[in-house]
């Protein structure tokens, strides 16, 4: 009776977790292939599918100009395929190219200038960063910003605060070159610094005073139950709401926070990858398609405005992913294209055919290792042990 319980619980959880998956991820991908398709078609490429999800089609339909626009079967990303692609990689057809009329070659993608190839390739990264400043921005028209200022109201015993001199009524200015207007700043910086030295100013009695302070390390259970390594350094916000404002911002300067809090994203990514490259981050810490899926369903318990803020912030995400130079990616298709700027001339087939290999390899090599990570978070392999004991 306990694994019929447990079956069903597995059940409903999967429901709860795989249609706001769907839907965040679809916007998502949505938008990127959005982003190759308008400048495809601005440069003069002829489009023949435009497909969200891989595999057999499920639905689709033609438009007035010949592409093919579907929803397939495996809904884990997309694609955009052009005249002269052999494959959804955008692999290029040598026969197409060889054969090709004239008619053909106009709008054949590898035959277009190498400008406009790179550009239709960046273009779907770039998409995927203005539909985050996007959503950034009308989630900060839509409900404001409430600012609470960064004042020191307790500085907790045997802190990192302590340790480095904070005092009670201290205002922090800036954390290692960045300036700090709000302890929600201050926070979101701190928590990606573990054991990272932070040089902080604050003012006191009128003056600044530097300090050099480094987070401490702290796991903390969020209300769904996720463990998160985080960095604190021991003091808390003022609690008098005189010291608090609710603030309604202008266009202009909610689309500039937008692009601020898509840049914070890609910063931090970066700096976790580095201190994952040396040890100082965990990398249990990467999640997959099912730690994404658990994360849209726990987070669409809080509202839809939270759900389309983690749209924002897996859009920024799959777009900085999309630029790293691996081929089959984006980046690698940009690699590809500054070498041939480089040549005068295209690299041979063979190089890019074991440059796409590898690249998948690396790539599939990813995705089993952040989903065996998916699969100790939600606790299956225990599960699965468990059953069989």
């Amino acid at each position: 009776m306990e694994f019929i319980t447990g079956i069903g619980g597995v059940g409903g959880s999967l429901i709860s977790y795989v249609i706001p998956f769907l839907f965040v991820l679809t916007i998502v991908v949505f938008f990127h292939e959005l982003g190759h398709f308008l400048v495809a078609r601005w440069a003069g490429v002829t489009v023949e599918t435009f497909s969200i999800g891989f595999g057999r089609e499920i639905y689709g339909w033609n438009d007035s100009k010949g592409t093919r626009w579907k929803i397939s079967w495996i809904p884990l990303g997309g694609y955009v395929k052009f005249l002269g692609d052999e494959n959804a990689a955008s692999t290029p057809s040598r026969d197409s190219l060889e054969n090709m009329t004239a008619e053909q070659a106009a709008g054949n993608f590898h035959a277009k200038p190498l400008s406009s190839r790179a550009a239709v390739v960046a273009a779907g990264p770039v998409a995927n960063f203005i539909l985050a400043i996007v959503i950034f921005a009308g989630l900060i028209l839509a409900f404001g910003e409430r600012i609470v200022a960064p004042l020191v109201a307790e500085v907790r015993v045997d802190s990192a605060a302590e340790a480095a001199g904070f005092e009670v009524g201290d205002r922090v200015l800036e954390i290692s070159g960045t300036r700090i207007d709000s302890f929600r700043e201050m926070q979101m910086i701190v928590s990606f610094s573990a054991d990272e030295r932070l040089e902080i100013i604050v003012e006191r009695n009128g003056e600044n005073v530097l300090l050099e302070a480094t987070p401490t390390v702290h796991e903390m259970t969020d209300r769904f139950g996720n463990v998160q390594r985080i960095g604190l350094l021991g003091i808390g916000a003022d609690p008098d709401p005189a010291n608090s404002l609710h603030v309604r911002h202008d266009p202009f300067t909610a689309i500039w926070m937008g692009v601020e809090q898509t840049w914070f994203i890609v910063s931090r990514t970066f700096q976790f990858l580095g201190d994952m490259i040396v040890g100082r981050e965990d990398t249990s810490q990467l999640r997959g398609p099912l730690g994404i899926a658990q994360t849209s369903g726990q987070v669409a318990t809080l509202g839809l405005a939270a759900l389309i803020n983690l749209a924002a912030v897996l859009s920024v995400s799959i777009g900085l992913i999309n630029l790293f130079p691996i081929p089959m990616l984006d980046g690698g298709h940009l690699l590809y294209y500054g070498v041939e700027a480089v040549r005068g001339k295209p690299m041979g087939d063979d190089a890019q055919e074991y440059g796409f290999r590898i690249g998948l390899a690396l790539v599939m090599m990813l995705m089993v290792f952040a989903t065996w990570n998916d699969l100790t978070h939600l606790r299956v392999f225990e599960f699965l042990s468990n059953l069989l004991s």
